[in-house]
């Protein structure tokens, strides 16, 4: 892959402290030798350069923008709120704003939920969800303190801090440090049809193999060891939205229940609204122990994430210690919650979930429509307003493309270009966890029917050109 060199600095910013001329950046950027297109703003659905171009959005970067950018209702309340008190030390103090935040969280589980945990990122969120799960049943009994395991899914992606990493499986983002992993994680499969499902058969006899599976790790490492099970409902930046066949999660969460460990759903990037509904689970007939939120909470307005505790867990507590031996310095930022708050306040006045919904249905059939027979899409998946492209160097095999010709990540930076200006988010992993390149496609929750056959037509012809152009290496088996 060639990287675009782009020089966007000024004259003062190649001066350096000496007066000479220097053109690198003092930012430990994500690549070092790529310069990135510098943002001055944003206007709804578009991200503005200083160049003065325009790009859409399509994918509110990582699927974080729900509301689009520039919402002066969310800066309005941000503002006010670091004006009354921008930080708050939770060792001795709380915030209105908080409370009104997990409360409004709280509820929104129709109680099924029972205390919430705010900090400022999904990786600092599942850190959390994972300590929490030990105490909980160092809480429960003294008997229960073999439990220290926890099992997880190949493919899978939970954050990037040791712990969070641990615990996920995009093995692209573990490679270099899995000496550091804890070694107390075990992996099974995800459920995904595309990948997954053998020929002939029905999602209830892939429901069943997947249990079984499960059920054999809780065999195998011993089920009194296992704190929790954890998994996305929709699975996001690892897999490209795959969302779990009918029954799956009911499944998954009845061999937990025999063994009397957790389930912990991580929908830091397919939850609050994304999917649908508030809450992914919602969609899956089940409730879990623990779940993690993050992005689409405070809509990129203001680093924010949480946890979400069930009343069977914080009862727990609640009869133990009445203590989380867990802490941040940040956790509860009142300028966080102020931004969650009325991010949410806004999805919930404008019915901004009916929405997603619709525009979700005619996004999905649109690129159906659009994309189903090329040649180079294997696979087209999820739900809401979370959508995933999955690319094929062999259709007919479903092969993929080899991990070095980067072509996810080509594709979203060839669509930067000023005869597509649309913004889409890349992914790779989706075959093995190394090889596989998708895109996602998760637009504001408040798009239109315009913008959404924009976004396709775009998109498909973004795609027509660049298969056109060729992409260098041969299809891989997996």
């Amino acid at each position: 892959m060639v990287l675009r060199q782009l020089d966007t600095t000024t004259e003062s910013d190649k001066k350096g402290a000496d007066g000479t001329m220097s053109m690198k950046s003092a930012v430990l950027h994500r690549h070092l030798s790529y310069d990135f297109l510098p943002l001055a703003g944003g206007k709804g659905n578009h991200l503005l350069l200083e160049d003065g171009r325009k790009i859409f959005d399509a994918s509110g970067g990582a699927a974080v923008g729900c509301l689009g950018w520039g919402n002066e209702r969310v800066a309005q309340a941000v503002t006010k709120q670091m004006m009354a008190i921008p930080y708050c030390s939770t060792v001795f103090y709380t915030t209105k704003v908080q409370e009104d935040l997990c409360r409004y969280l709280v509820d929104s589980t129709n109680g099924k939920m029972g205390r919430a945990y705010i900090v400022n990122s999904g990786s600092e969120a599942m850190e959390a969800a994972v300590k929490l799960a030990r105490q909980y049943f160092l809480e429960l009994s003294p008997a229960q303190n073999k439990r220290a395991r926890f099992i997880s899914r190949r493919q899978s992606y939970h954050g990037i801090t040791l712990g969070a990493l641990a615990v996920g499986g995009h093995e692209y983002r573990r490679a270099k440090f899995e000496p550091l992993l804890m070694q107390n994680v075990s992996r099974v499969s995800p459920c995904n049809a595309f990948r997954g499902k053998r020929p002939g058969e029905t999602d209830e006899e892939y429901v069943a193999r997947l249990a079984k599976e499960l059920d054999d790790e809780f065999q195998a490492v011993g089920p009194e060891t296992v704190c929790a099970f954890i998994a996305e409902p929709v699975v996001g930046a690892a897999l490209g939205c795959v969302p779990a066949v009918p029954g799956y999660f009911k499944a998954v969460q009845a061999v937990c229940r025999k063994y009397g460990a957790l389930l912990v759903l991580d929908e830091v990037m397919c939850g609050m609204g994304r999917t649908g509904t508030l809450h992914a689970w919602e969609q899956e007939g089940v409730v879990p122990d623990l779940q993690t939120v993050g992005k689409a909470l405070g809509g990129g307005y203001q680093p924010i994430a949480g946890v979400l505790a069930s009343q069977r867990v914080i009862a727990v507590l609640e009869k133990g210690s009445s203590v989380f031996v867990h802490g941040h310095t940040y956790q509860g930022h009142p300028a966080g919650c102020a931004a969650a708050l009325e991010v949410q306040r806004i999805i919930q006045e404008k019915d901004l979930l009916a929405n997603v919904r619709a525009m979700g249905a005619l996004l999905s059939k649109r690129l159906q429509e659009r994309l189903k027979n090329h040649p180079n899409v294997g696979d087209i998946r999820g739900r809401g307003l979370f959508w995933g492209i999955e690319f094929v160097a062999d259709k007919g095999k479903s092969l993929p493309f080899p991990a070095e010709a980067h072509v996810a990540l080509d594709i979203c930076e060839r669509g930067l270009a000023p005869q597509y200006s649309i913004g889409v988010y890349p992914g790779t992993g989706s075959t093995d966890g190394i090889r596989g390149d998708h895109i996602i496609i998760a637009p504001a929750y408040n798009v239109r029917t315009e913008e959404i056959e924009w976004i396709v037509e775009t998109v498909g012809r973004l795609i027509d050109d660049f298969f056109a152009a060729g992409v260098s290496g041969d299809a891989e088996d997996p």
